[in-house]
């Protein structure tokens, strides 16, 4: 199913929830809304589901208006953060029940599909238990079962993983990212985390505030985030952003430091922009050999699995760095951070992307 809104807008109350979307899904595409908490991510899926209307513009399922069909009427599956369950159905009812609504499967046809899409995820030896005797990670499991049983030609999932812990959600997005790289469902799925966006891959929106910023590709959204704000909401830790300055002198930051323009800066015209640095493009080696150096004091550090998270302040801004392995520094020790100029992206006053690193989309075409 192709999916596209139409200058979309949501009004509730007197208040704005969404903006203007315009939006076109591919039929048979994966489609991650990324975004923070409410950015709209949910109001789009509700609109898209049909669970709600849209106060102005269109939704067309490939040519079709469907802009007043009711979510009845439309052939949808949808998965939410809580575990949606019936209570007091057994897993096997549960994920039939779509099914046996539909009328025009045989018994035997039901259980071949409820069975085959259990075994799929791994929850084949679960059939004839009740919810409440299922984990978290368990019971998400069958309501992702329960929705893809149904083989709806749009599947909308609002931060399914949300509510679980680290452990299970690793594992659930590497089985989830499996199962939907083989369908021909056009696929919608809520994120808050980056790492998600990049780990499923297809195609990202990013949404902030009711407004979509941009929409492509995941790695060009983010290699070439359009605007600082994409930058920020696609970067985890958050990007750094440093005021800047550009002219004969080359660039000098916010923080009293001075370098030598870097290639892809140099057709920028004299004047203020803001630069951006990520976090996992700053270290405490100067591995390029080209590196600019940033002396700081640790505010602290965290770790994060084997990463290290360092918050280092010079002056009145603090730096994020990650850092792989596990390290330990004190309060208040002095460090030095450095950085690739040639990795910065360059901001003008509005915010807009005027210069980034250079980065080259994988061609995955036999030359």
């Amino acid at each position: 199913m192709r999916l596209t809104l139409q200058n979309v807008g949501k009004v509730v109350n007197g208040k704005t929830h969404l903006y203007g979307i315009d939006l076109e899904l591919e039929s048979g595409s994966f489609n991650v809304l990324l975004g923070p908490t409410q950015a709209g991510k949910t109001s789009v899926l509700r609109l898209m589901a049909g669970l709600d209307r849209p106060s102005s513009g269109k939704i067309l399922e490939d040519d079709n208006d469907v802009t007043t069909v009711g979510v009845r009427k439309r052939n949808v599956a949808m998965v939410y953060q809580e575990f949606v369950n019936y209570p007091s159905f057994t897993i096997y009812k549960n994920i039939a029940a779509p099914l046996r609504r539909t009328k025009h499967l045989s018994k035997a046809e039901i259980d071949v599909k409820v069975r085959a899409t259990a075994e799929m995820l791994h929850i084949e030896r679960l059939l004839e238990r009740l919810p409440a005797e299922l984990s978290g990670g368990q019971q998400q499991r069958v309501a992702l079962a329960r929705a893809l049983v149904k083989d709806a030609p749009l599947l909308l999932l609002d931060e399914p993983l949300v509510n679980l812990d680290y452990k299970l959600r690793e594992e659930l997005r590497s089985e989830m990212r499996q199962i939907f790289s083989y369908g021909t469902t056009t696929v919608v799925y809520a994120a808050t985390e980056p790492s998600e966006a990049l780990m499923f891959g297809g195609k990202t929106g990013i949404l902030d505030a009711g407004r979509l910023l941009q929409y492509g590709p995941g790695l060009e959204v983010y290699h070439r985030p359009v605007t600082a704000r994409v930058s920020e909401i696609f970067s985890d830790p958050p990007i750094n952003l440093i005021g800047a300055s550009i002219g004969p002198q080359g660039c000098r930051l916010s923080l009293n430091v001075v370098f030598p323009l870097a290639d892809h800066m140099r057709s920028l015209s004299p004047g203020d922009y803001r630069v951006g640095i990520r976090a996992n493009q700053i270290g405490v080696v100067n591995r390029s050999g080209n590196g600019i150096v940033i002396h700081a004091t640790v505010e602290l550090a965290e770790f994060n699995g084997s990463e290290t998270y360092l918050h280092a302040r010079h002056g009145d801004f603090t730096m994020i760095a990650l850092l792989n392995g596990v390290r330990e520094y004190a309060l208040g020790e002095a460090v030095s951070l450095y950085f690739d100029p040639s990795r910065l992206f360059v901001f003008d006053v509005a915010g807009e992307l005027v210069a980034g690193p250079e980065w080259k989309p994988y061609n995955t075409k036999a030359a």
